[in-house]
């Protein structure tokens, strides 16, 4: 059913459109052409005023056909932006049957791929006459910059019984039914500046007190469950002055609600407990950047995706992710949502590829997932 030529046409040219994060202005306006020429609604939301991006999130509904007025809605989403370098990228398929960039630039099949497998969706359920219910097509802005456009998004915007993020690494059939609980750790060390080589004594060291913090944090793979890891140790000063001010900016990762807590607990009494020994004193402070959610095969969305996936005789594996997707927001408004792997490797770096037999893998996969809602009731 699933065009291969005209779906790798697609993926070439929407890979071509340049997006970078926050600055989706031109991929958007692509979008919006492409998804109203296939005869779907199209929606924005405010959402820019808020996330800083170029562009608002989009969506785009296909009305049901009419002997699946009752079918469960459902959606499908994708994000629209890529990370960098992603400017002027310049697709090639080698002998192997891979997709490529050049190598100057990352591919941009995370996440176009599942842009390209929606767009061959609408095109294959209206060419050979598949009944369905409405689908609702989501395509974010910001995902790239800590999930900013669905971060954004007014709750109740999208309704829905439940939905897919084409979104996640692993082989085509596979499902990422978990993904964690993510906070962002903030914290700021206040020693006591003093001349370092005429009276350090006098002094209190903010950069010995938040290594000393820091080494008694648990960090890296606490348990299969949760990580901690901090990105930014920022200190700036003369070498002659005792530094009076670190900031600290890390995250804490869970599936389990409640061990995140903990974590952020024991991160905090680290820094508290330095401090103490040492006279100086810290701020810590953390923000909740998306919920987790988990679901197990008994999901009815789940039951449905891993159908879909049986058909076309793959062997659909469900896993926990250790990352976030706008399928974390998602299932914070409350909408069940598991994330699909598209087969994409080495994404976020100029080494990114796809195979076109995975590129079609997809696109059949979330048509088989149309056709299968559509033939339920709710």
């Amino acid at each position: 059913m699933v065009n291969q030529q005209r779906l790798v046409e697609e993926f070439i040219e929407l890979v071509q459109v340049d997006s970078e994060t926050r600055h989706e202005a031109l991929i958007a306006k692509v979008l919006k052409d492409k998804f109203s020429a296939l005869g779907t609604q199209v929606e924005e939301d405010d959402s820019n005023r808020r996330s800083g991006c170029e562009a608002n999130n989009l969506m785009f509904t296909l009305a049901a056909t009419a002997d699946c007025a009752e079918a469960p809605v459902i959606y499908f989403t994708c994000h629209m932006d890529t990370v960098v370098p992603g400017l002027g990228v310049k697709p090639q398929i080698g002998a192997d049957g891979y997709i490529r960039s050049d190598g100057t630039t990352v591919l941009g099949s995370d996440d176009k791929a599942g842009i390209a497998a929606m767009l061959e969706l609408i095109r294959v359920l209206q060419e050979d006459g598949i009944p369905h219910g409405v689908i609702k097509f989501v395509i974010t802005a910001g995902e790239e910059s800590t999930l900013l456009g669905s971060r954004s998004m007014s709750p109740g915007w999208v309704k829905a019984d439940y939905g897919y993020a084409i979104d996640s690494n692993g082989e085509v059939g596979n499902i990422a039914v978990a993904a964690p609980f993510q906070s962002k750790v903030y914290i700021t060390v206040k020693g006591k500046t003093a001349h370092a080589g005429v009276n350090p004594e006098n002094g209190i060291s903010a950069i010995t007190v938040a290594a000393k913090a820091v080494s008694r944090m648990p960090l890296g793979r606490i348990d299969k469950e949760t990580t901690a890891n901090f990105g930014t140790f920022l200190a700036s000063g003369e070498t002659n002055i005792v530094a009076e001010r670190v900031q600290l900016i890390g995250e804490a990762r869970s599936l389990v609600e409640e061990k995140l807590l903990k974590q952020l607990g024991a991160m905090k009494s680290s820094c508290e407990s330095a401090c103490a020994e040492m006279g100086a004193s810290c701020e810590f402070s953390y923000e909740m950047m998306y919920p987790g959610y988990k679901f197990d095969e008994s999901a009815p969305h789940v039951r449905l995706a891993m159908a879909a996936a049986e058909e076309l005789g793959l062997s659909p594996k469900l896993f926990h992710s250790g990352g976030g997707s706008d399928a974390n927001l998602f299932n914070g408004q409350g909408i069940p949502t598991v994330n699909l792997s598209v087969g994409y490797q080495a994404i976020h770096t100029v080494n990114e590829h796809i195979a076109v037999n995975d590129l079609v893998k997809v696109a059949e996969l979330v048509v088989g997932i149309a056709k299968l809602s559509g033939q339920q009731r709710k």
